[in-house]
């Protein structure tokens, strides 16, 4: 049978643009179908945007350091609009180079809703096409608990586009966008509360690292509540809004923001009609290969909740491109040691296992640990201390993690990562030279065995 196109693509976020741009240069015939904005949730409501606003939080902190140095400032102001505007030109330049991407690797770009009318059949506002291989790359979607007054919540997807800075706000959440969002409204002067249901924020991470942010977060004040959650908000007569917590207290707000998971983006897809089976969590089910229960199609990236990070969307297009149109040059995605980044103040960067997770898959390990305040500092009264950590196998002197609190944390660990996937000793890092002075150097010059 002809089909229309070889392969397509539903969803041009990362790992569906990643996938069209490369099955076409490997002679492939393809489409790709968007309804929103191009680059998905991380150009346009996600990392791009967020780590643009992280930046804009983190200048208090470099005004507040500047008279340790010598500089004599006026009193600072922030205005949030400018911020946004700024922020906002710079998501359509991204907008405008992911079309050009597209177009110019000769990929149909089709902007409209499309939904699946059988295992090889796509509609896009009324108009079929056929193909060979049709791949889901739809993502996620934030939800907020079905709590009275949830419409008057906000979640990320609103929250770059607010008109100005709430007075008042309360992140409720206690994953990596909580704990990032909560930095970048205190950065900018908010005052800010975190809620958070359970009794420490970062389920998953080091337990250190966890620890250790928690207390660097209350070093600046902001307001951390754990084993606290929303029952129900209301809005009162001056347009503030009322949350009140399980406990019965009551908070005050001008802006409840909620991170509290998300799901994967189906709605309308037409799944019914194809034999696309989803887990028992809601996500698309599919094997090694992304190849769902219906043999023509494919899943990536959040849609198929496995590791919900852009760079590991990227990695799933380009497999399923190889695999489908390069077969020589095809190698699945390796899930082990991906490094990560929380763009908190300050910043986590952490890859391998915890000390948690060593011990549970049955390692013996030795653990290096180190706080310290950095250089920066030192001309400076503040009182933040850095963290670094390696995680080692007793056995055999591997580094199954190493985990960093503190400036830079996102930049340093990237280069850890590649160690890691080397499979580095622990005599390895001892005899590598540290660029001094800096704070990666602490990591090859952990000698002393904490516990």
């Amino acid at each position: 049978m002809a089909y229309d196109f070889d392969l397509f693509v539903i969803g041009a976020g990362s790992g569906g643009v990643r996938a069209a741009r490369f099955a076409a240069g490997f002679g492939a015939k393809v489409a790709v179908a968007e309804s929103r904005y191009l680059g998905g949730t991380c150009v346009n409501v996600g990392c791009v945007p967020k780590k643009l606003l992280v930046y804009g939080a983190h200048v208090a902190d470099e005004l507040e350091q500047a008279a340790g140095f010598g500089w004599t400032l006026e009193e600072g102001h922030f205005d949030w609009g400018t911020l946004i505007a700024n922020k906002n030109r710079e998501i359509e330049r991204l907008n405008g180079i992911y079309r050009n991407l597209l177009l110019n690797s000769g990929v149909t770009l089709l902007q409209g809703h499309a939904r699946l009318t059988g295992a090889n059949e796509v509609e896009v506002e009324g108009q079929r096409y056929s193909a060979r291989h049709i791949l889901i790359a739809t993502g996620g979607w934030p939800q907020v608990p079905d709590i009275p007054g949830k419409e008057l919540a906000i979640t990320s997807n609103e929250a770059f586009y607010l008109k100005q800075l709430p007075r008042r706000v309360l992140v409720v959440g206690g994953g990596y966008i909580a704990v990032e969002f909560a930095g970048i409204f205190h950065g900018l002067g908010a005052s800010t509360t975190l809620l958070y249901r359970g009794d420490l924020f970062l389920r998953g991470f080091d337990g250190s690292v966890r620890t250790h942010l928690k207390e660097e977060l209350e070093k600046r004040g902001l307001d951390l509540q754990f084993n606290a959650d929303i029952q129900r908000i209301d809005k009162l007569e001056d347009g503030s809004l009322k949350a009140t917590l399980n406990d019965g207290r009551e908070l005050l707000a001008d802006c409840v923001f909620y991170a509290t998971g998300r799901r994967p983006m189906l709605d309308n897809l037409g799944l019914e009609n194809t034999g696309v089976e989803l887990d028992e969590r809601g996500f698309i089910r599919v094997d090694d290969q992304y190849q769902t229960t219906a043999p023509s199609i494919l899943a990536i990236g959040d849609v198929i909740g496995r590791v919900q990070l852009t760079p590991v969307a990227l990695a799933e297009g380009m497999a399923v491109a190889r695999r489908l149109f390069k077969p020589e040059q095809y190698r699945p995605v390796d899930y082990r040691n991906i490094p990560t980044a929380v763009f908190s103040q300050p910043p986590i960067g952490t890859v391998g296992l915890t000390e948690e997770q060593a011990l549970e898959a049955g390692h013996k390990v030795q653990i290096f640990e180190s706080r310290f305040r950095a250089m920066k500092l030192t001309l400076t009264d503040i009182q933040e201390k850095t963290l670094m950590k390696l995680v080692v196998d007793a056995e055999t002197d591997k580094v199954l993690g190493c985990h960093m609190v503190g400036p830079d944390a996102g930049e340093i660990i990237q280069g850890l990562g590649i160690a890691l996937k080397a499979g580095a000793t622990k005599q390895q890092f001892d005899e590598t030279i540290g660029v001094h002075p800096t704070a990666a150097e602490e990591f090859v010059t952990l000698r002393t065995i904490t516990r």
